[in-house]
């Protein structure tokens, strides 16, 4: 279920961009420079900063790339996706790392339904014969392609079975707005198989639109204009897809993440499990993918209307749409039949849990994890950061023996089941709940890493201290910070604001999280404040997914000096330190209340753009644009009528963000008055009591009842779309109805969203009242965010 490494670099303006020490001199701009490596640190009194910064710089140095390099080469070694011999063992020897390193570990079991593969078939029965091939070849060059008895098919998990024959229809990448043209131009897709290329939404959404719209089946390509040669150079000869290469992967709907029986409790042994039939994150409609090879001769077959201009991929063929049931004349109508049954089986997951016990606090939890099973072999997703967790693990274990002793209890995760849907991670978080919400400070993930700029993601309370961790890393191409080359980066690719934003804030944004990775159950269901590091944007191709994604087709084309992998464990492990020897926990309010309030922005801004589109159109329909436009030999349909949208009642957010303002700046007085005389409060015993308070923070976010119509999801600030699967949505509970024109909910979620705000402003100011009291008498009276 791994968000693609290519599509997670490409949501940062970071991409593909000049050396940044060049840009800075050839534009001459002043550049704001990396946090000091000598200042007192947030959380942290003048002596424990001087302790902390010498611990961190201790273990900065012990990361080794070329032990990254053999964690990879034996993790990768064979195909480890769930319930497969290999993935136990991967387990058991992480397991038994961990122990040699000092950590209490352990391996915890879980038990989910997974399915894999019994039968398979995607054929062309009409106007010609066609069989797909569903293989992917061995690759001479690549030593490991060839372990064709381990390797799982190319398929989609979670797929309906199904035996289905109708007419083929083109649908883009099969997203709602694709639909929405194609009822324009004529073409039902009701009782057909559609065929969606990779791309513009998650994959599960593609079959979970087109069923919606009536149909039977769906098939899932690669085209080469996304992911192979209109990339890079074909795989052998260089990173791309070949035309033969398969992006498998799960299709479950976004209901929830984790087994699809055992929905908000843990799949122990003894859960009560509902009916297959009653999952309501199973498809319901068979899906497949295929290769850019199999798909051409099913593209080829389409007649009817050629695709408009942007749904045209980079196959050598004319892109036609097909004609659907009501083709006018059936005899050369591209027919397909679609095939899926699987084994619907009970696997057992290994998830390896591993602590180092804090001194001071042991039952403040700071929680860092990274998953180990992969659809194949998985070089890339997910070893490549599971490498780099595993040598930051070993760093932490050798300056526990040179006297390092953290004041909270640091737990290392190496998560079973992320591919099918989060499974480890989110069985792990059910199970264990009642416990996170009393004892988790930051859930740290990693997943796939490359090669070019860090890109950091995660709760906005935490922006500022990853910002500061961030500066004090060095990049190991550039010899600047890792903060500092994405600053960089940001204002060569920036636009306006944004450029401007990127030279003088002072943090760099983070982006928000939606779904894609194990930070889900955290953040979303047990609300644990969470970040997502990693490093891309420089490398080119992938083979995502795939059987060629191994250790030979990473150590030729991806971090092939396995630095960046170096980088990650220096980036992560100190976050890991910092935040686990921290006084007072190191979040930063003010950030989320900035971010916040842009947030209410779009909203407002969304609901006026809805009303001005609407306004419009209508205005059209009546003025006969349309029909005065349309081409009568390429006819598309006017759009349907709408009825206005209501104007909505943002008060209570608007009054929510405002408060949230206005505690963030009274906590960080408070913090200010704390660190003065070199942090002398943070040393008192009510610190640890503002502690608590503070944990709770990411929790009042929460609403019980969680987002309309999807009950798991309890964050009000940010969630994974419905609609989206992996990108996020700031404010769902307002900004998906207001998208799906569900008024009524919006209006009402503008009020239930604008009481968590006020709820979590009396949280933080109450943090703060604690904070102050604790301050020495003569402390400053004013002081704004640092």
């Amino acid at each position: 279920m791994t968000r693609p490494k290519l599509l997670a670099i490409a949501l940062l303006p970071t991409l593909i961009c000049p050396p940044p020490a060049l840009i800075a001199q050839q534009k001459g701009d002043e550049v704001k420079p990396a946090s000091s490596p000598t200042g007192q640190l947030d959380g942290y009194s003048r002596a424990a900063s001087e302790a902390e910064r010498s611990w961190e710089k201790k273990f900065r140095a012990l990361p080794e790339a070329n032990n990254i390099r053999e964690n990879m080469r034996r993790l990768s070694a064979r195909p480890h996706h769930v319930g497969s011999p290999y993935d136990k063992d991967n387990a058991e020897w992480m397991l038994a790392r961990f122990k040699e390193w000092g950590f209490d570990a352990q391996i915890e079991n879980f038990y989910v339904l997974f399915p894999t593969p019994k039968e398979r078939l995607v054929e062309l029965v009409a106007p010609t014969k066609f069989t797909a091939s569903l293989k992917e070849p061995v690759v001479p060059e690549d030593p490991t392609s060839n372990q064709t008895a381990e390797q799982l098919p190319t398929y989609n998990a979670y797929s309906a079975d199904g035996d289905v024959t109708g007419p083929l229809v083109y649908v883009n990448y099969g997203t709602r707005e694709d639909y929405e043209e194609l009822d324009r131009l004529g073409i039902s897709v009701k009782g057909a198989v559609v065929i969606a290329r990779y791309g513009g939404a998650w994959r599960g959404i593609k079959p979970k639109v087109a069923a919606e719209h009536g149909a039977v089946g769906c098939i899932i390509y690669s085209d080469p204009a996304n992911d192979g040669y209109g990339v890079a150079e074909s795989y052998p000869q260089g990173a791309g897809r070949p035309k033969d290469g398969v992006q498998r992967g799960g299709v479950n709907d976004t209901d929830f993440p984790g087994d699809p029986l055992t929905p908000g409790v843990g799949a122990t042994k003894d859960a009560k499990r509902l009916d297959r039939k009653d999952s309501p994150i199973i498809t319901k409609i068979p899906v497949l993918p295929i290769s850019y090879a199999d798909a051409t001769p099913l593209l080829s077959a389409l007649t009817g209307r050629i695709a408009p201009a942007g749904w045209r991929g980079g196959l050598p063929i004319t892109y036609h749409l097909g004609q659907g049931l009501d083709a006018a004349t059936p005899a050369s109508v591209a027919r397909v039949h679609l095939k899926v049954f699987s084994n619907w089986d009970i696997k057992t997951l290994y998830d390896v849990i591993a602590k180092i016990p804090g001194s001071e606090q042991p039952d403040e939890w700071v929680i860092r994890g990274n998953h180990h099973d992969a659809w194949v072999n998985g070089a890339d997703d997910p070893i490549s950061g599971m490498s780099a967790e595993l040598e930051e693990a070993r760093s932490l274990g050798e300056l526990v023996k040179q006297g390092w002793k953290p004041r909270r209890t640091i737990v290392y995760c190496a998560w079973d089941g992320e591919e099918p849907g989060l499974l480890g991670s989110t069985e792990w978080v059910e199970t264990h709940i009642d416990e996170l919400k009393q004892k988790a400070v930051m859930y740290l993930n990693s997943d796939s890493t490359g090669r070019g700029y860090a890109f950091l993601e995660g709760s906005h309370g935490l922006e500022h201290f990853i910002n500061g961790v961030a500066g004090d890393v060095t990049d190991p191409e550039k010899g600047i910070s890792v903060l500092e080359r994405s600053r960089r980066a940001q204002i060569a690719r920036g636009r306006g604001n944004e450029r401007t934003e990127a030279r003088n804030r002072p943090d760099l944004r983070i982006g928000a999280l939606g779904d894609g990775s194990d930070y889900t159950p955290f953040l979303d269901f047990a609300g644990v404040p969470a970040l997502d590091l990693g490093f891309g944007g420089e490398d080119r191709g992938s083979q995502y997914h795939s059987i060629y994604d191994d250790f030979w087709w990473y150590s030729h084309f991806a971090d092939t000096e396995f630095v960046y992998g170096r980088a990650l464990s220096q980036l992560a492990g100190s976050s890991v330190m910092r935040m686990a020897d921290a006084e007072l926990l190191p979040y930063n309010f003010a950030n989320t209340a900035d971010t916040v309030q842009t947030y209410v922005d779009e909203v407002k801004k969304l609901l006026k753009s809805e009303q001005d589109e609407i306004a419009e159109k209508n205005r059209q329909i009546d003025e006969g644009v349309f029909d005065a436009t349309n081409d009568p030999k390429n006819p598309v349909a006017a759009p349907k009528r709408e009825e206005m949208p209501p104007f909505l009642n943002f008060a209570p957010l608007e009054n929510g963000a405002t408060a949230l303002t206005e505690s963030a700046r009274e906590y960080q007085k408070a913090v200010k008055a704390a660190e003065t005389n070199g942090g002398a409060a943070l040393d008192a015993g009510g610190i640890d009591q503002v502690n608590r308070m503070l944990m709770q923070t990411e929790r009042t976010y929460f609403r019980e009842a969680g987002l309309p119509g999807r009950s798991w999801f309890k964050h009000q600030i940010y969630a994974p779309g419905a609609y989206t699967g992996y990108g996020v949505k700031t404010l769902p509970a307002v900004r998906e109805p207001i998208e799906q024109h569900k008024w009524a909910i919006a209006d009402a979620s503008t009020v239930s969203v604008g009481q968590v705000l006020q709820d979590e402003s009396a949280a933080i100011k109450a943090a703060a009242n604690k904070l102050e009291s604790l301050a020495p008498a003569n402390a400053p009276a004013s002081g704004g965010t640092r």
